[in-house]
């Protein structure tokens, strides 16, 4: 039999994308005449327990004295820190739904608000270990539980060593405590995580960086809800392109190469492209990136070779009138191509336009424009016995584009299948 295996994940800036305690000093002391210098005393002893310069339980000890909160800055907390889950956290709340009885939540933070918010994930109140308050009668924090094996230095190895549990243990978190559990031999590994906040000292640490929980997901092949995590989607962006259009890009997750020209060795690789105006794309360079999926080109796209894209299944967006708000509306229009396949306002594709359908799988097939393409891809999704949530076909004159949303089961020779069928240009999954 095999053995069982156990997620080990931390909550400040990991589950959530800020640090608790910080900003519960943001609320309770937003009237303090010296607020600014508390609050930076406050993140400094955060950060030197998470770089492993000061232990945890004298950092903890110094954060909570300087608070100077109470209940119903909890509550206001709380409330916020439902609105910070990490990303890629909550768009994969299926996966904790599924995995309940074997992901824990294991910080150095408090079970007052890691509680509220981590249980609307599915994940069990029992498998919940953190460091609790102590209040007075009033309601004012006063302490917390020095009981407490978190609260102490080398908390959470203390803990899981106690706790005994059998079988294969994974750890992701982004700070020192986290670590530890790999040092001590109790996790299988450790992987530092960097989506919110990436401490060099950790990362060099770790066995794997997963700069999302997709890409826990995704290396260790657990059910997820989007099919390749976009950290591995290479976009690159060339020439004098303006930063906001950059952060928009960077803002939705993806691998960001900010380059002079197309390099060689991005060709092979590249998903998606972004080009100044005036830059070009030598034919030969277009036809030996077989993985690019979109371009966006802030000019007149006619300095491409359009019919190349075209034939290789590349959707353009481009900018004819040199309109300033295009440089936040052509990288918007590629993050939708590459979130929902939406092809609207491509200057090259038929426009397609559609929802998000939540509990299915998004396939996308784009094929020369002959007749007969559907008729062999429903006949492959009858002999899979796939069920057809929705279905949407355009063409034009030379290709047709086809989104297929399926139910969640389904075979991997399916996919196999489509990619076979005869004047097939591109085939991916979307989620």
């Amino acid at each position: 039999m095999n053995p069982r295996n156990y997620y080990i994940i931390d909550f400040d800036s990991t589950f959530t994308q800020v640090e608790a305690l910080d900003e519960l000093a943001r609320i309770s002391l937003k009237k303090h005449p010296d607020r600014e210098l508390i609050y930076k005393k406050i993140e400094d002893y955060t950060n030197l327990a998470m770089e492993g310069k000061l232990s945890f339980s004298e950092s903890l000890a110094q954060r909570v004295k300087l608070l100077e909160a109470n209940e119903d800055h909890l509550k206001q907390l709380i409330k916020r820190l439902k609105k910070k889950v990490s990303s890629s956290f909550s768009r994969n709340a299926a996966f904790f739904k599924k995995h309940a009885d074997e992901v824990l939540i294991v910080s150095g933070g408090f079970k007052e608000f890691i509680t509220p918010v981590v249980s609307q994930y599915h994940i069990k109140k029992e498998n919940i270990y953190a460091n609790t308050f102590v209040t007075t009668g009033d309601g004012k924090i006063i302490d917390y539980d020095h009981a407490n094996p978190l609260s102490e230095e080398g908390g959470k190895v203390k803990l899981m060593q106690h706790l005994n549990l059998e079988g294969d243990l994974y750890g992701i978190g982004d700070g020192y405590s986290d670590f530890q559990l790999r040092e001590s031999g109790l996790i299988k590994k450790f992987y530092a995580f960097t989506e919110n906040i990436a401490r060099e000292s950790i990362v060099k640490k770790a066995d794997h960086v997963t700069p999302s929980f997709d890409e826990f997901l995704y290396v260790n092949n657990l059910p997820r809800a989007i099919s390749y995590p976009k950290n591995r989607i290479l976009c690159l962006v060339i020439g004098e392109v303006p930063e906001e259009s950059i952060n928009l890009l960077k803002k939705d997750g993806f691998s960001i190469r900010h380059k002079s020209s197309f390099e060689e060795k991005y060709v092979a690789d590249v998903h998606m492209l972004l080009l100044a105006d005036e830059e070009k794309i030598e034919t030969e360079k277009l036809k030996r990136a077989v993985k690019l999926k979109t371009l966006g080109y802030l000019g007149n796209a006619k300095k491409l070779d359009l019919t190349t894209c075209t034939e290789m299944g590349i959707v353009v967006f481009d900018d004819l009138k040199n309109n300033p708000r295009n440089r936040n509306f052509i990288p918007k229009r590629m993050i939708d191509f590459m979130n929902t396949g939406t092809s609207y306002m491509s200057n090259n594709f038929p426009n397609l336009q559609l929802p998000r359908i939540e509990k299915s799988h998004r396939l996308i097939h784009i094929h020369h424009n002959v007749p007969g393409i559907m008729a062999q891809i429903n006949t492959i999704f009858a002999k899979h016995d796939i069920n057809i949530v929705g279905q949407f076909l355009m063409t034009n004159p030379t290709i047709g584009y086809a989104i297929t949303d399926i139910n969640a089961e389904y075979d991997k020779a399916l996919f196999k299948s489509l990619k076979k069928i005869d004047q097939t240009i591109k085939f991916r999954v979307l989620y």
